[in-house]
Order: structure tokens, then sequence, then C-alpha cells
């Protein structure tokens, strides 16, 4: 799934990101630090996982987040 950097503070490592849905969700500072990631900027296009798996339900909170291309594993396509 796909999103947008709406906030971020590098000084914790959390921050939010809106859906394509429109729908806003937080992730914690381990979701940024699992992401071998240094930085993120407001505008930045990610890719994201959503738990549970419907990122509508009030619930819905981030698991991984991710570019693809960047980090282990991760090809460009």
């Amino acid at each position: 799934m796909q999103a947008t950097v709406h906030t971020f503070d590098l000084t914790t490592g959390s921050g939010s990101v809106l859906l394509d849905t429109g729908r806003l969700v937080p992730f914690a500072p381990e979701v940024f630090e699992a992401s071998g990631l240094r930085h993120l900027r407001m505008g930045q296009r990610v890719s994201v996982e959503v738990d549970p798996a419907d990122p509508e339900h009030p619930d819905a909170r981030l698991t991984r987040l991710w570019m693809v291309g960047v980090g282990d594993g991760e090809v460009i396509r």
C-alpha cells in the first residue's frame, strides 16, 4: 500500500502517514527504526503495511514503512 508522509519528528522517530484513501495513520518510533531509513520528509511517498489489514478499521496502525529499492532485500522495479 502507498502513503504520503504527513508528519515526522526526527527526535522521537514517530510520525504519521496519509493513506491514499485519505485516512491518517500514526506510526511509532519502532516502525521508523525498523525501516532502515535515516530521515523522512513531509510529502514523501512511502510503502506501508497496516494492521489490521483493513486500513479503515478504527484501530489501524502502521506496522511497516519502507521505500521500494532502499534497504536489504528491496529491489527497484
